[in-house]
């Protein structure tokens, strides 16, 4: 495919009819990370913020950013998620905390913009609840790794 999907032929902005498309299992895999100083990490880890639990509302924030994306994103369709799953995976010698994304449907169109923002806003949550001891905190590395289901079947991200 070398064109633009959400533009019709007068070059209009519009939202892709996937009215024709069959209805089949789709999966996207997503990931990125979020640098800090080590002591954010390790006030992080201890659980002792006086926010919460870090990493547990932030799952929650990806969570709840997966099933409003349709909202976020103008001509992103609305979907009936079947799964979400964050997973974070603190890394000390980095100084930084990792989130992986799996969001899964059965529907007509994939959910890779849903498992994007999961990470995004799981990551900006981090962000949020840490930057009044942390203000130089960097989100970055945010990607597809992997996608399956609909016409285009198969797609993993080949790092060279």
């Amino acid at each position: 495919m070398n064109k633009l999907t959400h533009f019709n032929n007068s070059g209009e902005a519009h939202m892709v009819n996937v009215g024709e498309k069959a209805t089949t299992h789709r999966i996207a895999v997503t990931e990125g990370h979020i640098l800090m100083q080590p002591g954010t990490l390790q006030l992080i880890l201890a659980g002792d913020h006086k926010k919460g639990d870090v990493l547990g509302i932030a799952r929650i924030a990806g969570i709840m950013a997966a099933k409003k994306t349709a909202d976020l994103v103008p001509l992103c369709h609305p979907l009936h998620i079947t799964r979400v799953e964050l997973n974070f995976q603190p890394v000390n010698e980095e100084s930084a905390v990792y989130c992986r994304a799996r969001v899964e449907t059965s529907g007509q169109t994939g959910v890779e913009m849903e498992a994007l923002a999961a990470v995004q806003i799981a990551l900006l949550t981090i962000y949020d609840m840490c930057k009044a001891i942390d203000r130089g905190m960097i989100i970055e590395g945010v990607q597809l790794l992997e996608k399956s289901g609909g016409k285009s079947g198969y797609w993993q991200r080949k790092d060279e």
